[in-house]
């Protein structure tokens, strides 16, 4: 099983993840979205488990991974720190060794970048201010962490289950029309009176922040 955490905060038990159970989806999984870490097992259908880790490593050197395994001798533990894991823990596990464990490596893992800009649109990370031509634009917290989620991930189509779950830190809900409600509202603010659009729909997929349309 490989658990790839989306939200960088400090209790375990609440942070947000995805299960992977193979190994043949665990590296595209890995490297399409952009999470803080990842709980990897060697032992896992498909493609091992160091298959899954060298590909991280090729192409997304930068995500903190942590090795979970039942594999506990000396020597596979070299090899899976050697393969590029950041750190080693076997099964049996204590909950609260494997929480600080991952806290440890998401207060040294790579730092995101503050500034963030594509065209003419600019967000400041730290100071949580966006601009648009040199124009602030006033953003309540969900349209701005919105908008953060949309910039980290430019160029790419994004789901509406993804947003959900990473901006609202919930589980999706098919009922809710909360995404639909901020990207409109994003649009009037980011968009409206200004070329190029940058927020689109990517049909039958979600949204995607490009100055490309898709």
């Amino acid at each position: 099983m490989t658990l790839a955490l989306r939200t960088r905060l400090t209790v375990f038990y609440t942070l947000v993840f995805d299960v992977l159970h193979d190994g043949s989806n665990a590296g595209e999984q890995a490297l399409a979205v952009d999470y803080d870490a990842v709980v990897l097992d060697l032992m896992l259908p498909g493609r091992s488990g160091f298959e899954v880790l060298r590909d991280i490593r090729a192409r997304k050197a930068e995500i903190p991974v942590l090795i979970l395994t039942a594999k506990a001798s000396v020597e596979e533990r070299v090899a899976g720190l050697d393969g590029g894991a950041d750190d080693y823990m076997a099964k049996p596990f204590a909950l609260a060794e494997l929480s600080a464990r991952l806290r440890a490596l998401l207060r040294r893992g790579h730092p995101r970048e503050s500034i963030l800009k594509l065209a003419d649109l600019e967000l400041d990370s730290i100071r949580r201010i966006v601009r648009r031509r040199g124009n602030r634009i006033e953003l309540k917290p969900k349209e701005y962490a919105l908008l953060e989620y949309l910039m980290r991930n430019s160029g790419r189509a994004v789901t509406k289950t993804l947003i959900i779950e990473h901006v609202w830190n919930i589980h999706f809900d098919s009922i809710s029309n909360v995404v639909e409600v901020h990207i409109n509202s994003l649009r009037n603010k980011v968009d409206r009176g200004f070329i190029p659009e940058l927020i689109h729909t990517v049909r039958g997929v979600g949204y995607m922040l490009t100055d490309t349309p898709p």
